[in-house]
């Protein structure tokens, strides 16, 4: 993860959301997300233990929402986590970052500036 992404000031996301996933995703049967880190939701899905239930926050997310944070298990998230982007990561608006951020006080990042239009530019 880059320093300058805003989800390591953030963690809104994990602290707002239940993460749930397709249990196949458990390290017991082959995946990479530790099992003793997840509660039964379904037949078929788990979540992260502490989102299940509100107020949400995942167990592995250390740190305080907004000031700084990490995940401990980064390289061994799920598939929702991993699918998850802050809004304007990959140039498109995430409504639910923005929800999930005001939930916490936290203003909606702001999609990056563009050069061509700055009023600085000359032409």
């Amino acid at each position: 993860m880059s320093s300058d992404n805003p989800c390591l000031t953030c963690g809104a996301c994990c602290a707002f959301f239940r993460v749930s996933f397709f249990w196949g995703e458990c390290a017991s049967t082959g995946g990479s997300v530790p099992d003793d880190l997840t509660v039964q939701i379904s037949p078929y899905h788990v979540a992260m233990k502490g989102t299940e239930a509100n107020p949400a926050r995942c167990v592995s997310l250390l740190g305080e929402v907004g000031c700084g944070v990490r995940c401990t298990m980064y390289e061994q998230r799920s598939s929702s986590c991993r699918d998850f982007e802050a809004s304007w990561a990959d140039g498109q608006h995430n409504p639910r970052c923005d929800a999930a951020r005001a939930a916490h006080g936290l203003p909606p990042l702001s999609p990056p500036e563009r050069p061509e239009l700055s009023p600085d530019r000359v032409a």
